[in-house]
């Protein structure tokens, strides 16, 4: 079992919409970047959502395009003890959320959570919401498809459609 942490947010003050994955996979602990694992559809999508070139940005232009679009990304746990990528692997004992009231204080334009799979919905649900002051716990949300690759169950055709949400 190995202890694993999450990276730093990616976003900046004046931040309107916040996508929320569970905890960096093996391959994005390697890179050091989210969303790493060559498989997983997430920059895919973001690049087709915010119509970006595809494909030609390097990761630090990624990041800034969704700081320039005013989207920041985090995940739902800062640690948690799991012995492989998947999150059914996580050992729930073991789960240390992120400091979400502290992050919502610092970002108050952020009006609308996004959950990159049911998982992150599921977490930030038991472990989150139950300790944000009012204002935060009304943020509305939505879960959208996993980009993993684990969630073959749609298209990439079909995880783009119900990703469009997070620009309109």
């Amino acid at each position: 079992m190995t202890c694993i942490h999450s990276f730093e947010p990616i976003a900046s003050g004046s931040a309107e919409r916040l996508i929320l994955g569970s905890v960096p996979s093996k391959a994005s602990l390697r890179a050091k970047q989210y969303y790493a694992h060559p498989r997983n559809a997430f920059w895919r999508i973001i690049e087709s959502v915010l119509a970006l070139d595809p494909g030609l940005l390097s990761y630090e232009q990624r990041c800034a395009q969704l700081v320039k679009h005013r989207i920041a990304l985090w995940d739902v746990l800062k640690s948690c003890t799991r012995s492989g990528s998947l999150d059914s692997d996580i050992v729930a004992s073991s789960i240390v959320p992120n400091d979400f009231a502290g992050f919502l204080a610092d970002h108050p334009g952020i009006g609308y959570i996004y959950f990159n799979g049911a998982k992150s919905e599921q977490m930030y649900r038991k472990y989150v919401l139950p300790t944000l002051p009012e204002q935060y716990a009304a943020l509305p949300t939505l879960r959208l498809p996993s980009t993993s690759p684990a969630n073959a169950s749609l298209s990439f055709s079909g995880k783009l459609e119900r990703w469009r949400a997070i620009v309109e």
